[in-house]
């Protein structure tokens, strides 16, 4: 951890969106041949992972990423640094499900010390009823075992407030084009800071870029997805389904209480009547 820099920006809390977890799948001749060299009794492959949602960017506050597997595994602790754009990912082999640790490393300008997570390696879909079991399920029979995970810093130190709040930007304009095109002082001079979704998308095909997906995200921002995409669970609609079970099971809950609370009037009531009974006789 590098020494503070700066002061803390009192009173602020900023937080990032990312996802971990794990990916797997069962060798099959047909849809994932297991690879020479892989020993007889090793039944899936899998693939553990700390990304950014809707795969952007996040290695502007996450530097590295440790993983520690199980002991069993040749060279079980493993460090991957950050590589702009990608995963922090590595991929394995096996029979068994174990626990994995997740240690995350910011950048030195956050001054912030390491935090662990832990993540259960799924091999095989798991649920109370077949319905949640095939919900683990994706195309090919993999196994997806993912966590929605906010990432929380508090009042942090200026050069890092810097970076975490210097603008969102679009994932499909390299940080160098965009620096250029988007800058006050560029010929255009446009600027994509404060302009609306449908603005930045417009100049986005005016500089030949790619728009961004409908409903996706932009990069060093607290967004994420409006809607699923495949390979992408999480999203706002993700986030009102699971507001709107909430609220049944709140039902649900609220009606089994008045229950139980009737049962309880009735037990108490019907205890009354045999104490008076008994005092009576």
């Amino acid at each position: 951890m590098a020494p503070p820099t700066g002061k803390r920006v009192k009173g602020v809390q900023i937080f990032r969106p990312f996802v971990y977890g794990t990916t797997a799948q069962p060798f099959d001749e047909k849809t994932n041949p297991k690879p020479p060299g892989i020993p007889d009794d090793h039944t899936h492959s899998w693939t553990v992972f700390v990304k950014g949602i809707d795969d952007v960017d996040i290695t502007y506050w996450l530097r590295r990423v440790q993983f520690k597997l199980h002991e069993s595994i040749p060279n079980h602790v493993r460090m991957i640094e950050g590589e702009k754009g990608k995963p922090f990912q590595i991929h394995e082999t096996g029979w068994g499900e174990f626990e994995i640790a997740i240690k995350l490393y910011y950048v030195p300008e956050s001054a912030e010390k390491p935090q662990t997570l832990y993540h259960h390696l799924r091999l095989h879909p798991y649920g109370r009823t077949e319905a949640e079991k095939e919900a683990m399920r994706l195309n090919g029979n993999q196994v997806i075992s993912w966590a929605y995970e906010e990432q929380i810093f508090n009042e942090p130190y200026e050069p890092f407030y810097e970076i975490l709040t210097s603008g969102a930007i679009p994932p499909s304009i390299p940080a160098s084009a965009l620096k250029a095109a988007s800058s006050p002082s560029a010929s255009s001079g446009f600027s994509f800071q404060g302009k609306s979704q449908k603005e930045i998308r417009d100049r986005e095909r005016e500089l030949g870029f790619a728009p961004r997906t409908e409903g996706g995200v932009l990069e060093r921002s607290a967004m994420i997805p409006l809607t699923n995409r495949p390979g992408q669970p999480f999203s706002r609609e993700t986030e009102q389904l699971e507001i709107k079970k909430l609220k049944e099971a709140a039902v649900k809950v609220e009606e089994m209480m008045r229950k139980l609370k009737e049962e309880v009037q009735k037990k108490e009531k019907l205890l009354k009547e045999l104490k008076e009974e008994n005092a009576k006789g």
